[in-house]
């Protein structure tokens, strides 16, 4: 084959350290956008992002050459340093060491939109623990308990 053709989605989840509620209604939209502009600078294209105060969900595209752990190292530790320099009051913000990447057939990144942009109503029932242990046995993942958490 003489080209390369790829549709790789990833849902991408995320928390603050401690999954504290540091993501105010203040900085969220900002945040939101900056967010989106790392993953474009790196070429990636950004479908659907949503939370809660204490953890992010992103949809993204991005290519088979790019790696997404690099991804979100550039995500978490350049969005916290702009959060600390951007807002006042808000230099205890950090993100949990590690998070959540599943890929999306393309079939059901409409539904994962959806999800994402519900994220208010699927947490009047769930906490983010609970949420998030959901997707790691939907999606197959081996884990122990003990090192989700920090």
């Amino acid at each position: 084959m003489a080209g390369t053709f790829t549709n790789l989605n990833y849902h991408l989840v995320f928390s603050t350290k401690h999954r504290r509620p540091m993501i105010s209604e203040e900085i969220r939209p900002r945040l939101y956008a900056y967010l989106g502009g790392i993953i474009k600078d790196d070429d990636g294209v950004l479908y659907q992002i949503g939370g809660m105060p204490d953890h992010v969900h992103l949809l993204i595209r991005y290519k088979p050459a790019r790696d997404i752990s690099h991804l979100m190292q550039d995500l978490k530790s350049h969005s916290s340093g702009w959060v600390h320099k951007t807002f006042s009051g808000h230099d205890q913000f950090q993100w949990q060491e590690g998070y959540g990447a599943f890929t999306v057939s393309k079939s059901q990144c409409a539904r994962v939109q959806k999800y994402i942009a519900n994220q208010e109503g699927h947490h009047q029932n769930r906490d983010f623990k609970s949420e998030f242990i959901a997707l790691l046995n939907a999606h197959g993942c081996e884990y122990d308990e003990k090192y989700i958490w920090d």
